[in-house]
């Protein structure tokens, strides 16, 4: 059963939130639009083309496992990064670990679009590869605690889910550039440059990114625990010994949402490329996934902001039961080969199954963990699930040449499942209490009980 946090003290400007906070939210979002441009467009491209351009002395079937593992690589290294930067940004803070994470990503994916192919240098094509793709999980690990803590930290309580609905919408954002970036290129350019260009083109969003979050400041909220002496030494120990239930959870809760989306996107694309799938274009597929993606901006606000009125909990079991159902429908329809019905089936997997998820994970998943350790326990959750869906395309894949694509939709069901068990054992952090609690603060401006953050002690 779910329990219930009980109330810690809270800091004055948490009911109506930083004078930044519209400003730092935006900043958050720009930057995790240029992350997931990046890391996403590597998924994009490991459908399309890195089976023939870096592993082309295998079978087919071969070199698009080996793409999806170099692809799964990346997602594994996330941990790492989510592991550093949860420490660093719980001792030195936020807004450090933001530049930082935008910097080394941004070096990394330039250096993807500047790789020698395995015609060039044969073997060490692939090595270099892997390695750069280490370099941008660690990246990508490091950047969703900060940006999304210092959009957290920022904003009103009432709103939290709406602010932090900004910022993640930051990561539909980034899609749709990407598969703009390649669905331009491919029909513009010739094979050598078409996956090129893209990647190289991250140069210049980087530049643009690093400008904007230098002049974000530094959490409030951690700015107060940092001068009253509170940092805590050991962060991710402390959240590994106090909240590891919590670490379970949102894990459990996190791994539905990213690994259906390496399902419903990541290897959709790839089964639709495959000669013995149905003939539906590349061309048709990357339109639907824009499509899907453009509304995906919009639907991850808005359901953040639902879930200010609603609770995190009835928004994301909603998500969760809808994903579980989906599998099977999903494929019917792209086995259709109807481009309007391709579309569909993008649209409900994103704007639905997949964005319904991401815009409550921000505000639930930060209001389970304490201020002093909210940067760990939130980027080990979130990153360790990385481990689950980087890896997902490459298991989807293998089921597929033994059962058909009922063995993805199926797999596809089962993150449901998981999603809805973690859900139903996950307690709600914004609910009437809760709101009682920031009326009064918002109506008397007197500091009161928080209202979330912390787990039972």
């Amino acid at each position: 059963m779910a329990g219930s946090p009980p109330p810690a003290q809270a800091p004055r400007h948490a009911a109506h939130g930083s004078p930044e906070r519209r400003r730092v939210a935006v900043g958050c979002g720009v930057g995790a639009t240029i992350e997931t441009y990046d890391f996403i467009g590597f998924g994009t491209a490991a459908a399309l083309y890195f089976g023939d351009v870096f592993f082309p002395d295998s079978d087919p079937l071969s070199a698009t496992l080996l793409s999806f593992a170099t692809l799964g690589i990346g997602f594994a290294a996330r941990p790492l990064g989510g592991i550093v930067a949860g420490h660093l940004g719980d001792r030195v803070g936020r807004k450090p670990v933001l530049v930082g994470s935008l910097l080394l990503m941004g070096v990394a994916t330039v250096l993807i679009g500047c790789l020698p192919t395995y015609q060039m240098v044969g073997v060490w094509a692939p090595v270099l590869l892997v390695v750069v793709r280490v370099i941008q999980g660690l990246a990508f690990g490091a950047e969703w605690g900060g940006a999304i803590l210092m959009t957290y930290e920022h904003a009103p309580w009432r709103k939290r889910g709406l602010y932090t609905g900004i910022t993640q919408a930051g990561f539909p954002v980034g899609l749709l550039l990407a598969n703009l970036a390649f669905l331009l290129s491919a029909n513009t350019l010739n094979d050598t440059w078409a996956w090129r260009v893209p990647f190289l083109f991250s140069a210049v969003l980087i530049a643009v990114g690093i400008l904007i979050r230098l002049k974000i400041d530094e959490s409030p909220e951690f700015q107060e625990l940092k001068d009253s002496g509170q940092v805590a030494r050991n962060p991710l120990l402390e959240v590994l010994r106090e909240d590891w239930r919590n670490v379970l959870r949102a894990f459990c809760l996190r791994s539905t949402e990213t690994a259906g989306y390496a399902i419903s996107v990541t290897f959709v694309l790839s089964y639709l490329d495959d000669d013995k799938a149905p003939d539906v274009s590349g061309t048709v597929s990357l339109v639907a996934l824009v499509t899907a993606a453009a509304l995906g901006i919009f639907a991850t606000v808005l359901w953040g902001g639902l879930s200010d009125r609603v609770g995190r909990r009835p928004v994301y079991l909603t998500g969760c039961v809808i994903t579980l159902l989906w599998g099977v429908p999903m494929f019917l329809l792209v086995n259709t080969e109807v481009a309007a019905l391709v579309l569909a089936a993008f649209v409900v997997s994103y704007a639905v199954c997949q964005n319904s998820l991401a815009g409550v994970q921000g505000a639930w998943f930060a209001e389970l963990f304490a201020t002093k350790t909210r940067t760990a326990g939130t980027s080990l959750a979130y990153q360790l699930s990385a481990v689950v869906s980087g890896f997902t395309p490459m298991i989807a894949t293998a089921l597929y040449s033994g059962t058909g694509w009922v063995g993805p939709a199926l797999l596809f069901s089962f993150y449901g499942l998981l999603g809805l068990v973690a859900t139903l054992v996950t307690w709600e952090t914004w609910g009437p209490r809760e709101k009682s609690a920031v009326d009064l603060a918002t109506g008397e401006g007197a500091p009161t009980a928080e209202p979330v953050t912390a787990a039972a002690r």
